[in-house]
């Protein structure tokens, strides 16, 4: 049984999907689409950057979904594969819905490049930061939080697999946040180079705002479950799925658990479809004896 997953922010970089382009016709055809859903050249982007443009999160998110998208036509079309499950890391919950047949493609890229403007408007840049802790579990994680919030916002944001989790905030308790878990013995735990507290209570404004684009989208049936960011189990209600991508965005994306899921209901082998290998490296981690691989280029398209 095959999974396939999908990547979020973090994963852009200049040159993505170029390959792919160049060489399958169906891939060209997506991101000639993205471009007139868009209205601006957003395949340039990807293949060229500059980087500094690709990391505004107004541009990522389109610019990852779409390459993503891309590489799953070339898949669909070389090899033949229909997926069991589908799931994606946050912004790739987006991936995994246009994979399932749920959300034309055209709406997605459009979507998420106005959630993406949504979450960066959500909290001023300096107001908010998010950090990696590796090295203490689950628990220990929401105690330091609990401890370090002070009378301000600071969570877990991303359960990535065991042993990391981001944690997501105002800046300030997330500092105490850092210093707190150093005491509690993490092996390391970081500030991260983004520019607002994604997956925390601080988002919800920007949950409302895209609420009211998602109201004016229609979703239909799903032909793939998607297990969802929210709550790590496979939903097949197309009622359901607005729903759970506004809470996504102020929620804790569970990934570890939903790779978990995934493997209990008899996944042997996971594909990462889009730029990197985030997924594929946490997946290894999670479930212990499954394959994981990932195809964002002619090499991974030819190791699949």
């Amino acid at each position: 049984m095959i999974a396939f997953i999908f990547p979020g922010q973090g994963s852009q970089h200049a040159g993505m999907g170029k390959e792919l382009a160049e060489n399958f016709p169906v891939a060209r055809h997506l991101f000639e689409e993205a471009n007139d859903a868009l209205g601006f050249d957003i395949a340039s982007l990807c293949y060229n950057g500059p980087e500094e443009e690709l990391k505004l999160t107004t541009n990522t998110q389109p610019a990852i979904l779409t390459v993503s998208t891309a590489a799953l036509k070339v898949v669909e079309q070389e090899t033949g594969l229909m997926p069991a499950f589908a799931a994606g890391h946050s912004l790739g919950e987006y991936s995994a819905l246009v994979c399932a047949g749920a959300l034309s493609f055209a709406d997605a890229v459009r979507t998420v490049r106005q959630r993406g403007a949504f979450m960066q408007e959500a909290v001023p840049v300096g107001v908010g930061a998010m950090a990696a802790v590796i090295g203490l579990d689950n628990e220990t994680i929401e105690t330091v939080c609990r401890q370090a919030a002070e009378g301000e916002v600071v969570s877990a944001a991303n359960f990535n697999s065991p042993g990391q989790v981001v944690i997501a905030g105002h800046a300030a308790a997330v500092d105490r946040a850092i210093a707190l878990a150093r005491e509690k013995g993490a092996k390391r735990a970081l500030p991260l180079p983004v520019s607002a507290p994604f997956h925390c209570s601080l988002m919800i404004p920007a949950g409302e705002r895209l609420k009211e684009v998602l109201d004016r989208i229609p979703i239909v049936s799903l032909r793939v479950p998607v297990v969802t960011n929210v709550e790590a189990r496979p939903n097949e209600d197309a009622d359901r799925v607005k729903d759970l991508l506004v809470r996504q965005v102020s929620a804790p994306v569970r990934w570890d658990e939903s790779v978990s899921r995934m493997a209990e209901l008899g996944v042997e082998r996971f594909v990462e479809i889009g730029p990197g290998k985030v997924l594929s490296g946490l997946t290894k981690r999670i479930a212990k004896g499954t394959a994981a691989q990932s195809v964002g280029d002619l090499g991974g398209l030819k190791a699949l």
